[in-house]
């Protein structure tokens, strides 16, 4: 249990799901203490987004904005939540979240279920005001026009949340990725802008790491041409790297933490390779310390976002990886994030 702070020990007792529902409760009803005031070499702007630091909560933990106000509290820059779709859905069958101690992993296959945009709205309206909070959509599973289901919660959610993050690298709606195809992409993205109101909220897109590099340059491309503000990079692989040893790895579904690492580093280098610093890139997957959220920076990220390494490490994770991420900064001389990602990537050392 070194490292680790007792609760968190504790829920890793407990099965995944049960677990992730005892978290959202806590988080929403136990009064926690203000964090501490971020250094400000860690603040930046990212596609239009003012922040005290880099490091944001990824879409998943809070999928229905139920605990805005503790996660406000543990010191992230930027809290996305969701995925929430127009209607309610159930979601896949139980069981469908599997922890990989041995590999620093997990396995979903949600299905994105939550409970629809009314009750999201509702929630996202009495939010904390000084919290920088996304909105990260997705289609319904049995909708006929996904596209449609995208332009319907980016003008339910208007005026509710601060960004908005369209979902299309979910591998566990059929058919979803599919929409990271020319036709289909160009269709959804001239949809989203002639929804977006003038000097809306800044619009993001998140792709999957399973993509060429060729097809991570159209998508940049794509964004570019639409007007888009920024790339997450990535989603959940459906890889499944020969490395893995625990005995759930066969599971189905999207692999995250630490295995996808590599992957999701590669698909960011061809992100920022292909955009040139036309378009900033938010990174996620595998990050786990201010060293690697430090090394996607280099590598052309303006933010970065966590959840699966918070399973393992517990609340924690956060102060550590932003002290970390200052610490790195300084010693190589930059006094700001800015001055990170025009450097370019870490060489060997």
């Amino acid at each position: 249990m070194s490292g680790v702070d007792p609760a968190t020990w504790l829920l890793r007792r407990l099965d995944p799901e049960t677990a992730h529902g005892l978290t959202i409760r806590a988080l929403a009803r136990v009064p926690l203490p203000a964090p501490p005031a971020d250094d400000p070499i860690l603040a930046t702007r990212v596609g239009g987004l003012k922040l005290g630091n880099p490091l944001g909560l990824a879409a998943g933990l809070d999928k229905n904005a139920e605990a805005l106000r503790g996660l406000s509290r543990l010191g992230f820059g930027f809290v996305e939540c969701g995925s929430v779709t127009p209607q309610p859905q159930a979601g896949n069958p139980k069981p469908r979240l599997f922890r990989l101690p041995e590999d620093r992993a997990v396995i979903n296959r949600m299905g994105f279920n939550n409970a629809g945009l009314d009750a999201f709205a509702d929630r996202l309206a009495q939010r904390p005001s000084a919290t920088v909070v996304g909105a990260n959509l997705g289609a319904n599973k049995d909708t006929e026009d996904r596209a449609a289901d995208y332009v319907t919660g980016l003008r339910r959610l208007a005026g509710l949340a601060d960004y908005f993050t369209v979902n299309i690298s979910s591998p566990n709606t059929p058919g979803l990725r599919a929409l990271q195809g020319r036709a289909a992409l160009d269709d959804l993205l001239g949809r989203i802008c002639e929804a977006r109101s003038p000097g809306g909220a800044p619009v993001f897109l998140k792709i999957a790491p399973d993509l060429t590099p060729g097809e991570i340059g159209m998508i940049v491309e794509a964004t570019l041409a639409h007007g888009i503000n920024g790339l997450i990079v990535s989603n959940t692989t459906l890889d499944r790297p020969d490395s893995l040893r625990s005995a759930r790895k066969t599971e189905a579904g999207g692999l995250s933490g630490a295995p996808l690492k590599a992957r999701a580093m590669a698909a960011l280098r061809a992100a920022a390779e292909a955009g040139a610093g036309r378009l900033p890139l938010i990174a996620v997957g595998g990050i786990d310390s201010g060293a690697e959220a430090y090394a996607r920076i280099r590598a052309g990220a303006a933010a970065v976002q966590i959840y699966s390494a918070l399973i393992y490490e517990g609340p924690g994770l956060v102060g550590r990886i932003k002290r970390d991420l200052a610490e790195c900064l300084r010693r190589d001389g930059f006094s700001t994030v800015d001055e990170a990602i025009v450097a370019g990537p870490l060489t060997e050392r």
